[in-house]
């Protein structure tokens, strides 16, 4: 089968179009013929060797959801699974391939009218933006400035935070075009990248989302309101400054908050019923998924350079 693995870690171009032996479930497990596969902050992350402390090698292949078919299952699974569309979570490796296997538990079966695309486009992202919105506690009423808001942890992220009362959603974003965008999802106020907003955006925020991180992170915690609660759900833009925690402590009296959120942390069961949640809401099109682009598997590297330039708004999506 066609595969992409990371043949030298750090530009997109180190990334190889290789042939692999067809996975063979194993016990437990069941393997998937991939229709489309979600390209993730996360795989570029692992990609520029950001995360090679972390165990991760040259020779990995990327990509943790895709959609498709199932095609086979290992040791003790319900073999009614064979021929079903499904979305899957594959761990942090092996979706970029034209098959793939995952974990039983990980695997969702698709409802009419959502199709795949879509499926990988809010799988992964809308559970990290809604337990991003549950860990910082949020409640109707209160602000929400989403950092990032232009992929799909932000696109889901305004749309659940606006529809669930809060009293303002605001973004970054780096146009005009994308500021307008963002708001017919539910954005009510834009700032630029770097923070900086018009003369009617609320002077501070009861809750920051930031997928961005970054060295620009201590910025965006000046901007909580007192008892304000930062999460942090990505660091896409690399990782803060190692003294930001000062920015906390010489802000004590504002009784700041800040959190990182990984959806690894929530029970497995927890996480299909709030995908099952999302897939039925976009599949009656009460959630809305935005899909950049949908290229050729073999153009993975062309995906990642989009990525790393700045372009996607919403999530590019392979096909086999």
């Amino acid at each position: 089968m066609k595969a992409v693995v990371i043949r030298t870690f750090g530009d997109p171009d180190g990334l190889e179009v290789v042939d692999l032996p067809v996975p063979v479930p194993a016990p437990g497990q069941v393997r998937i013929a991939t229709e489309a596969i979600g390209v993730g902050g996360v795989d570029a992350v692992i990609r520029r060797g950001t995360l090679a402390a972390h165990g991760f090698r040259e020779g990995h292949l990327l990509g943790s959801e895709v959609a498709g078919i199932v095609t086979a299952v290992g040791e003790g699974v319900d073999a009614s699974w064979v021929g079903r569309r499904v979305w899957a979570f594959t761990g942090l490796s092996g979706g970029y391939a034209e098959q793939a296997v995952a974990a039983v538990q990980d695997v969702l079966a698709l409802p009419d009218g959502l199709t795949g695309t879509d499926a990988v486009t809010l799988g992964g992202s809308g559970v990290v933006a809604h337990y991003a919105l549950d860990r910082a506690r949020f409640t109707p009423g209160e602000t929400v400035l989403v950092r990032g808001a232009a992929g799909s942890i932000g696109i889901t992220a305004i749309q659940l935070a606006a529809r669930n009362g809060a009293g303002a959603v605001a973004v970054t974003t780096s146009s005009a075009e994308r500021g307008a965008r963002l708001r017919d999802l539910g954005a009510t106020h834009t700032l630029d990248r770097s923070g900086e907003s018009g003369p009617d955006t609320p002077a501070g925020f009861d809750i920051v989302i930031d997928v961005v991180a970054g060295p620009q992170l201590p910025l965006f915690l000046d901007k909580l309101n007192p008892n304000g609660r930062y999460v942090a759900v990505g660091v896409v833009g690399g990782q803060p400054p190692a003294d930001f925690g000062m920015r906390l402590v010489d802000a004590f009296r504002r009784s700041w908050s800040f959190a990182t959120f990984s959806s690894d942390t929530v029970p497995c069961p927890d996480r299909q019923a709030v995908r099952t949640s999302q897939f039925a809401d976009a599949a009656h099109g009460d959630l809305r998924t935005v899909v950049h682009e949908v290229l050729p598997l073999d153009q993975a590297v062309l995906a990642h350079h989009e990525m790393d330039a700045g372009n996607v708004f919403g999530r590019i999506v392979l096909t086999p």
